[in-house]
């Protein structure tokens, strides 16, 4: 097994793209905790890799708030005392419209879940793994590295965590501390679907493979990320997008 007794932690586990990498880390022998801020969602998930034979907790906290992304870091080290990996995979966008109608409150928002959760959650992970080690993969976008009309805000969030994930891997290479990203296309997401007014197929044609992606599409490349099979690879980011970027 690629994860075999590993522990971590996954942002977002409780739909979508987190719960999926979940699913994938614990199927191969990695023990996940399991945060977001819907318990109800977490316990379902947690049940999921139990009947799988696989080994979860739960932690209940906002991955948008730095105290929080603290608090999950010192539970994992508290309870198994160390902490190999983790997924900063929470995140979200607000309405597609210019940035000059967006609100304050959504802008910060936005910002405060895309990329300050994230450079908070990069700081306790890397804090307590420069002891044993570990590898982080932090959920970025297609549009990390492009741009996008109508949703500003949530395209320089992400353009921002690809910095901050070249920057740290850098920083930290040379620790045994392996840092990357993970650019995903059009998945098909709770969040997504809602987007797109349940239309599967709204986006085909945009996409070269002329399907949408899929969350294990993502957990799949998180897994590779994650394992030794990428063990001389930092600081990349790596697109799961169907060829929309090529």
């Amino acid at each position: 097994m690629l994860m075999q007794d590993k522990i971590g932690l996954v942002t977002g586990a409780g739909s979508g793209m987190g719960r999926a990498a979940a699913l994938t880390l614990a199927a191969e022998g990695a023990t996940i905790v399991l945060v977001g801020r819907s318990e109800d969602k977490l316990a379902g998930v947690r049940q999921e890799i139990v009947d799988a034979r696989g080994k979860a907790e739960i932690f209940s906290a906002d991955a948008g708030k730095r105290d929080d992304n603290k608090a999950m870091v010192d539970f994992v080290v508290s309870r198994f005392g160390r902490l190999d990996f983790a997924f900063n995979n929470a995140g979200g966008h607000g309405k597609l419209q210019p940035i000059h109608e967006t609100s304050d409150d959504e802008i910060e928002w936005v910002v405060d879940l895309n990329f300050k959760g994230v450079l908070y959650g990069v700081k306790y992970q890397v804090e307590a793994m420069l002891r044993n080690g570990g590898v982080i993969v932090n959920n970025a976008s297609i549009f990390g590295l492009r741009g996008m009309d109508g949703i500003a805000h949530y395209v320089a969030s992400k353009h921002a965590i690809v910095g901050l994930t070249k920057a740290v891997a850098k920083e930290y290479a040379g620790k045994n501390i392996r840092i990357n990203a993970v650019c995903p296309g059009a998945t098909q997401t709770p969040n997504y679907m809602r987007s797109m007014n349940d239309n599967v197929h709204a986006l085909d044609d945009m996409i070269p493979m002329r399907r949408i992606g899929q969350p294990t599409d993502v957990a799949k490349a998180v897994l590779y990320l994650m394992s030794d099979q990428s063990a001389y690879t930092t600081g990349t980011t790596l697109s799961v997008d169907g060829g929309m970027t090529a």
